[in-house]
């Protein structure tokens, strides 16, 4: 097998995560960590047999492939150097500081015929991957994700730091436009919102509501799905999923319809999980960052695949979280007025 020389940038948590990753994958050979900080990127590099740099000027010429694990306001920056060099690049989420700068990422790519993936981790976990499976066309979706402060992605508002990775499951799901967006935030430890919540309503008359904050003292990372097919309850925190289907659920309705026609049904009494076909969804317990990753060089080896989040979902992503965004600003106005 071909070993794809890969890099990443950013020997900070998440960029030692994505080389830790790189240097299990058969297909991938870590060749560089680039850091601006060199000695971080020395430390990290040693560790995995790769040669240290502090600009990516030094490295593009080596490798074939890079993940951006750095600050998303240098994202456009960095992305930029390994595009016009022929370089495929995963870059993590947000894609770029504004909707200007994702544009001018995907656009590039395109210019130079080389994959752009975003790095939206959570479209890889195990029970995103279960659901993906059913094929369901939602009308209602919910999504709940907060958690305590991290004191991490200080440069964003919890749309961008954590709503986003909802944002991007529920516009799959949706395979719609939005069209409009009702959004409320409260920034409260810093200049950004750090708790938002928001209705998206979507042009196949879906209808998103999506909580984010990191000011709780738990963790919860949460989606209920309601469509016809199914209704669908996901926990990507324990990586659980349940699924009620409409089809194996026929009889019962059916039973029931019948019983009130008696005047003999008393729902009051009614057990609902005695009645109901439940079904865990059946999940691996892969790595989300492997998957990604797997992904990722898969469609930089055969170009008839994909990687989990191209860079044109990573756009929508970041239009819809910008859509939120001004939502808030336009909400915070009127109250002042």
């Amino acid at each position: 097998m071909n070993r794809i020389k890969t890099a990443v940038v950013g020997a900070g948590k998440m960029g030692a995560i994505h080389a830790k990753v790189l240097a299990g994958l058969e297909n991938s050979r870590l060749v560089a960590i680039i850091d601006k900080d060199f000695e971080k990127a020395e430390k990290l590099a040693k560790k995995y047999k790769a040669q240290p740099f502090d600009s990516v000027d030094k490295a593009v010429d080596m490798v074939e492939a890079a993940t951006v694990s750095a600050p998303t306001t240098v994202h456009l920056e960095l992305a930029e150097k390994f595009i016009i060099n022929g370089r495929h690049v995963l870059i993590e989420k947000p894609l770029a500081a504004s909707v200007e700068q994702g544009r001018r990422i995907v656009e590039l790519g395109k210019k130079y015929d080389v994959i752009v993936a975003v790095g939206h981790s959570e479209r890889c976990n195990p029970v995103v991957q279960a659901m993906k499976r059913l094929e369901i066309e939602p009308r209602f979706i919910e999504s709940v994700r907060i958690s305590p402060y991290s004191f991490r992605s200080t440069d964003i508002g919890v749309v961008h730091d954590m709503m986003i990775h909802d944002l991007d499951i529920i516009l799959a799901l949706a395979r719609s436009r939005p069209v409009k967006v009702d959004a409320s935030g409260v920034n409260v430890i810093g200049d950004h919102e750090d708790i938002c919540n928001a209705r998206i309503t979507f042009e196949n008359g879906c209808v998103a509501n999506a909580t984010a904050s990191r000011l709780s003292l738990k963790t919860v990372r949460k989606v209920r799905v309601f469509s016809r097919q199914a209704y669908l309850s996901l926990d990507f925190f324990t990586k659980e999923g349940t699924a009620i289907k409409a089809a194996t659920n026929v009889d019962v309705v059916k039973w029931i319809r019948e019983k009130q026609k008696l005047g003999i049904f008393d729902f009051a009494k009614i057990n609902w999980p005695d009645l109901l076909h439940i079904e865990k969804l059946d999940i691996d317990d892969r790595e989300p960052l492997r998957v990604e990753q797997e992904a990722f060089l898969q469609a930089v080896a055969d170009r008839t695949k994909r990687p989990e989040v191209t860079g044109d979902e990573g756009l929508a992503a970041l239009e819809c979280a910008d859509m939120i965004t001004q939502s808030i600003k336009a909400a915070a106005l009127k109250l002042e007025i």
